[in-house]
């Protein structure tokens, strides 16, 4: 370049170029040097975080070797790859950043026309305005990646490797690595020693430097492990404690190795040069404990939850109930006069919290023991749990009756007997044999179907031809009679008549024998289910055999809506709960007489379509439930696979109790199969649950097809709404066939919200109609539009149904009552303890009103 040392240039740039040029000289140092302090921070970081002192000092000599020549390669290399950058290479790379290059153009002269005025008044205009852009001239940053050179990042790995010795490690550990090898400094400076106190690994707290603590008293929790170093000249430093319980000669004390558990409180030294010592105060480990907490609950089924409550210190680790029958407290009478075969003790591990503190915590141990030969019969409960470091609690034995289900028709209940005295004793067989015969000596007035009267027929058959039972045929023998008693309980549930009639006698049975609080309101759910069940059937059948006649006269009839059904049988349990039976049995036997003498029509008595309609995506909603349920216990117990240990079965759901008795293990999870009933892993599982969310969407799509209230803008909510409820299953069934649990529980809850959404647009729409209807009818006949009364003289209101309860407070304030029960929903919803089915009820009312 010409004119290179022009002062006014100079001047201009001065500051820009020199950063500049010191930008060009950090690249090329970085460049050229990021493999020397790589290593460097690899050595440092091995060195603060003693390394050393956990390997053979071989090792360490052949580290120390390759980080040496590590170090020699890279600084031989940066040495041939550095050169420095001059003057001119800043002013190029500060020139390229400027528009136009005006540092170029100041330092040029004309070519030609330098004799021509006008030619030399151009050039000079334009040098002048590129000498004033110069001032807009700033320093270049310099490009500091070397990720071309560098492709795996490996600086980066030691810049992080020092980083963490600047947080765990220490400065003073490096100074141990010169007392490696014989004639060490160590032996000119004098000895030195290292330790660490590391607390158990349950405690979860972290490890301490004892180089670093200066004080002199420590606590230490119990069965910590002190671990001492001590380099320099053998027997120069001793050890002094007694926190251990161990005696020690004096060569023991001077070994250089030390490792030994806090057992008690005591003194800590080490004697000698640099010695140090502390008085230790252990932190005792305290003994886990366990208790029982609240009632037994056992449902209709037999399921039962055992409440009980742990605690300790640093958490519990793990828990196991032990039943173990109780033979003096047995009837041993009838089937039970002979002694008992073996029976293994009943041991079922204690469920544990999945996530949070397992210090204090409240669990119940879930489990179906039905099927077990001691079901429903007195058994001694211990329960124990056991801390990190081994200690163990028990509860005192408690004498409990095994939770099993109870049968409550006498026909199935004396088959069962006759199954436990089977697995009593097996030698109870001609005994068994006899009973059953007699019990069916006139079959026609026992049994309501023939298929129960033909199983037993072929039970007896096999009893009878017996000579000898093997353990084998005493299961096989057992299970029959099961589902001989289960199928006589039940009974054929296609016949929704039937059906109502037995759930009628089956709560008359449980209210004459006394059955508890959880039982009735099992059985009472399945007379509501029932009844509406049988509402449904008649209703159906009344359309396909409608035909024209005389009206009923209305004073000899009274009409009630699904909800009056509902509040008397609230009624019934509400008697029954309260103890007064004898009223509870005349309130039901009213019942029975109404529902044998009830018609249901169409119109204001009976279901319109718009009802309908709710009442099947009720269904869809409630099923769709059960699979996200489903979904969600099975992406659990892909994370918890320990509930299912080694010889432990899936508790058996009712109806399918399959397995050999005694081999239920209760809480260990739910039966596998469902759907399409193929238990074969987790892949045929994921595909039953594809397949029934695939039904669940095709239902959908047949109720979406004659929906209510079109061409409303609730109506068109309602059908929007219900079409993301159909995307969304459909996600979720595609979630399903591709494993993805996750997934597919989100697109699951995302249908179950659209669904919810479209059943109050749904509402909406047809509270419109009904209203419009009824607002025409009402000035029709000369009345105020939407006032309507029902038989009884009820007041309606806008929706055409009899839910209001008009005149039952007689005078009370009802908005402080409305909300004290609203409260009161609000507290019973909070309660984390509460059954998912009871939560999700309540938070549907809470969404209601």
């Amino acid at each position: 370049m010409a004119r290179q040392n022009d002062p006014e240039l100079s001047r201009t740039i001065r500051w820009p170029l020199a950063l500049t040029h010191a930008g060009l000289v950090a690249e090329r140092v970085v460049r050229a040097w990021w493999p020397l302090w790589s290593v460097v921070f690899v050595a440092l970081a091995i060195l603060m975080l003693g390394l050393q002192d956990l390997v053979a000092v071989e090792w360490v000599w052949a580290v120390g070797a390759g980080l040496t020549a590590l170090f020699i390669w890279a600084l031989w290399r940066g040495m041939r790859v550095f050169q420095w950058p001059s003057r001119d290479e800043a002013l190029l790379r500060l020139d390229g950043s400027l528009k136009g290059n005006p540092i170029q153009a100041a330092l040029d002269s004309p070519a030609i026309g330098t004799g021509d005025a006008a030619s030399m008044a151009v050039w000079n205009a334009h040098q002048a305005r590129m000498r004033a852009r110069l001032k807009e001239a700033k320093p270049v940053e310099p490009d500091l990646r070397v990720s071309n050179a560098d492709p795996y990042a490996l600086r980066f790995v030691a810049l992080l490797a020092l980083s963490v010795a600047f947080l765990f490690g220490s400065f003073v550990r490096v100074q141990s690595v010169t007392n490696m090898g014989v004639g060490g400094p160590e032996l000119a400076q004098g000895p030195s020693w290292e330790g660490w106190m590391s607390p158990p690994g349950y405690t979860r707290l972290p490890t301490v430097y004892l180089n670093d603590i200066t004080a002199e008293n420590l606590d230490v929790p119990e069965g910590a492990l002190i671990t001492l170093r001590m380099y320099g000249e053998v027997g120069a430093l001793s050890l002094d404690e007694s926190v251990s319980g161990l005696s020690r000669t004096p060569e023991q004390a001077q070994d250089t190795a030390q490792d030994f558990e806090v057992a008690q409180a005591g003194r800590l030294a080490i004697d000698g040069p640099n010695g140090r010592a502390w008085q230790i105060a252990m932190i005792p480990d305290a003994a886990p404990r366990i208790e029982r907490d609240g009632e037994i609950e056992i449902a209709y089924d037999g399921a039962a939850q055992i409440p009980f409550k742990a605690q300790d210190d640093f958490g519990i680790e793990a828990g196991q109930a032990r039943l173990v029958l109780a033979l003096g407290e047995v009837d041993r009478r009838y089937g039970r006069a002979l002694e008992p075969e073996f029976q293994e003790v009943i041991n079922v591990p204690l469920p544990m919290p999945l996530a949070g503190s397992r210090a204090d915590f409240k669990e119940a141990l879930g489990g179906n023991f039905s099927l077990h030969p001691w079901a429903n019969l007195p058994v001694r409960l211990e329960m124990s749990v056991t801390d990190g470091r081994g200690q163990t609690a028990r509860t005192e034995p408690e004498l409990i009756t095994l939770p099993g289900r109870r049968f409550f028709d006498p026909m199935a209940k004396a088959v069962i007997e006759q199954r436990q005295a089977l697995l009593w004793n097996r030698d109870n067989v001609d005994t068994i044999s006899q009973l059953l015969r007699a019990m069916s000596n006139r079959p026609d007035e026992i049994f309501r179907k023939p298929e129960p009267r033909k199983t037993l027929s072929e039970i007896l058959a096999k009893l009878e031809a017996l000579d000898g039972i093997s353990d084998e045929q005493q299961g096989e023998l057992a299970q029959a009679l099961w589902d001989l008693a289960v199928e006589l309980e039940e009974g054929d549930l296609q016949d929704a008549l039937e059906r109502l009639q037995r759930a009628q006698e089956r709560l008359e049975e449980a209210m004459k024998n006394g059955a508890s609080d959880q039982e009735i309101a099992e059985l009472m759910q399945e007379l509501r289910e029932a009844t509406q069940d049988y509402m449904r059937e008649l209703a159906r059948q009344n359309r396909q055999n409608e035909e024209p006649g005389e009206p009923a006269d209305p004073e000899n009839t009274i009409e009630m809506s699904q909800d009056d059904l509902q509040r008397m049988m609230d009624r019934i349990q509400e008697l029954m709960e309260q103890g007064r039976m004898a009223e509870a049995m005349e309130a039901l036997q009213q019942l029975q007489e109404m529902m044998d003498n009830m018609q249901v029509t169409q119109g204001e008595g009976g279901q319109s379509p718009g009802e309908q309609a709710m009442d099947q995506l009720s269904d869809t909603l409630r099923e769709q439930q059960e699979l996200s349920d489903e979904a969600f216990r099975d992406l659990q117990e892909q994370f918890n696979p320990s509930q299912r240990q080694d010889g432990q079965q899936p508790s058996q759901q009712e109806g399918d109790p399959g397995g050999e008795p005694g081999d239920q293990q209760p809480g260990q999870g739910e039966a596998r199969e469902r759907g399409d009933g193929q238990g074969q892993g987790e892949q045929g599982l994921e595909q039953s649950l594809a397949d029934r969310q695939q039904a669940l969407r095709d239902e959908l799509n047949r109720q979406r097809r004659n929906l209510p209230g079109q061409g409303t803008e609730a109506g068109e909510r309602s059908a929007q709404s219900l079409e993301d409820a159909d995307n969304a299953m459909d996600g979720a069934e595609e979630a399903l066939r591709d494993g993805d649990l996750a997934e597919a529980i989100d697109q699951q809850s995302e249908a179950m919200e659209a669904l919810r959404d479209g059943m109050r647009a749904l509402g909406e729409a047809m509270a419109q109609q009904r209203a419009q209807q009824q607002g025409q009818q009402g000035f029709a006949e000369g009345g105020e539009p939407g006032e309507q009364r029902d038989p009884l003289g009820r007041s309606q209101g806008n929706s055409g149904r009899s839910d209001t309860d008009e005149g039952l407070l007689q005078g009370e304030d009802v908005y402080r009552r409305a909300e004290e029960l609203l409260d009161e929903i609000r507290r019973r919803s909070s309660e984390a303890d509460r059954p998912e089915i009871e939560k999700n009820y309540l938070d549907r009312l809470l969404e209601r009103f």
